[in-house]
């Protein structure tokens, strides 16, 4: 019994941070009205940013699926029309 001695440190850090999270995550600790907080959302996403933030939509890339693909037909081909492994 004596071995388990050196978890009570921890025990105590761990009941000591569940308490304090409790505490702060209480109902109603900061909490504004709903319509306060859409009249702010509104007003955010109404305003115009400066010309220098604005976000340009970067343009579309070939997405590579990590799979290679031989084309079917080639320099590689043998001339008989059948394909042979390398």
């Amino acid at each position: 019994m004596e071995i388990l001695l050196w978890l009570a440190p921890a025990l105590v850090v761990t009941v000591v941070a569940m308490v304090w999270v409790s505490w702060v995550g209480r109902d109603g600790h900061g909490e504004i009205d709903r319509d306060v907080a859409v009249e702010r959302l509104g007003k955010a996403l109404a305003k115009e940013l400066p010309a220098g933030t604005r976000r340009t939509t970067s343009p579309a890339r070939d997405r590579s699926t990590g799979i290679a693909v031989r084309p079917s037909h080639g320099s590689a081909s043998t001339g008989d029309g059948t394909r042979r492994a390398s």
